[in-house]
């Protein structure tokens, strides 16, 4: 399935990309594995996918790491933000 990501704030600082479209293999059908996916290029998309919160909304809801992903889903990753 493919999916378009989209990098905010840090996320998109550090990994140095806005967005991409991403196929996902069958063995990543959640948002968990699409993590461990990206976890998996290393360098800064470990570091800041590891041990960092990240927050994420799939077409514009958010989500926890079981919910299960959609052929054509749009996937927001973003570090939690305070005001103040």
């Amino acid at each position: 399935m493919t999916l378009k990501l989209l990098y905010f704030a840090r996320l998109r600082e550090r990994l140095g990309t806005i967005g991409e479209t991403l196929k996902l293999p069958d063995s990543a059908q959640d948002v968990a594995g699409l993590l461990k996916l990206l976890r998996k290029r290393g360098g800064n998309w470990e570091s800041e996918l590891t041990g960092r919160p990240v927050l994420v909304a799939v077409n514009q809801n958010m989500v926890s790491p079981q919910h299960l992903l959609q052929a054509g889903d749009e996937v927001a990753l973003f570090p939690p933000v305070t005001g103040g």
